[in-house]
């Protein structure tokens, strides 16, 4: 029997979040950005958030909307400042929210390397800079490096295309961007689809991220035939 729980409420799918979670949140903009689950978390009310994410919110919906809630402690992110990103460049100015630069490769093998059960790895991106301050440097073959350590989250939430019954994960397109390897560092993995279709049914060879890593599974096609909404095509897909 599959360990996986399938949902169709948004609200059940984040169920238990705590106060001062590290929470990893898929996307890069809005193209695989988890919306309702985001939008499920602001109902529920965690706060004190660490959040984890490729860059620090867009406009204002999804990562934006918890940033702007208040809910957020820190966020940890490559990309902070975009033209649409207001939202976290005024509570960063005034003091409001932390903020952790990481370098987008760095970011991603952080994770992954949380994933993998890897302690710690040597990056020569950031050496010389003031993102290499206060960490291990080392030469190696002559090349400078940095000591960069895993990024592990108590909760990773992720948008993927399809999922079947068992939580296996298919991505579409650029959408797939960081969720593969946050679903795999997380203690709690959370995914929204746009559909669920029974085992069997989808190709293994496309399977991208097994349900071994994967808890919950927030059936959008479900959810929104309750809100009497047209799930398709989802507004965090890629294009």
């Amino acid at each position: 029997m599959s360990r996986v729980s399938v949902v169709t409420d948004p609200d059940e799918a984040v169920a238990g979040i705590a106060d001062g979670s590290t929470v990893l949140v898929g996307g890069f903009g809005m193209a695989g950005m988890p919306v309702d689950l985001i939008d499920a978390l602001i109902r529920q009310g965690a706060s004190d958030l660490t959040v984890v994410s490729n860059n620090a919110g867009n406009g204002d919906t999804g990562l934006a909307a918890l940033l702007a809630a208040g809910r957020v402690r820190k966020m940890i992110c490559s990309f902070p400042r975009q033209s649409d990103s207001w939202v976290f460049d005024g509570l960063y100015r005034a003091g409001e929210v932390d903020l952790e630069v990481v370098p987008q490769g760095n970011l991603a093998e952080r994770m992954r390397a949380a994933g993998a059960g890897i302690g710690a790895f040597f990056s020569p991106t950031g050496v010389g800079t003031p993102l290499a301050e206060g960490k291990e440097t080392r030469t190696i073959d002559g090349r400078d490096y940095v000591l960069e350590l895993p990024i592990r989250g108590d909760v990773a939430l992720v948008h993927a295309h399809v999922a079947d019954a068992m939580g296996n994960l298919v991505y579409r397109k650029t959408a797939r961007n960081f969720g593969p390897v946050m679903a795999a560092a997380a203690a709690l993995t959370i995914a929204e689809v746009s559909r669920v279709v029974p085992v069997g049914d989808l190709d293994p060879e496309n399977v991208v991220t097994p349900s071994i890593y994967v808890n919950r599974v927030l059936d959008l096609s479900g959810a929104e035939a309750t809100r009497g909404s047209n799930p398709e095509p989802s507004r965090t897909e890629a294009s």
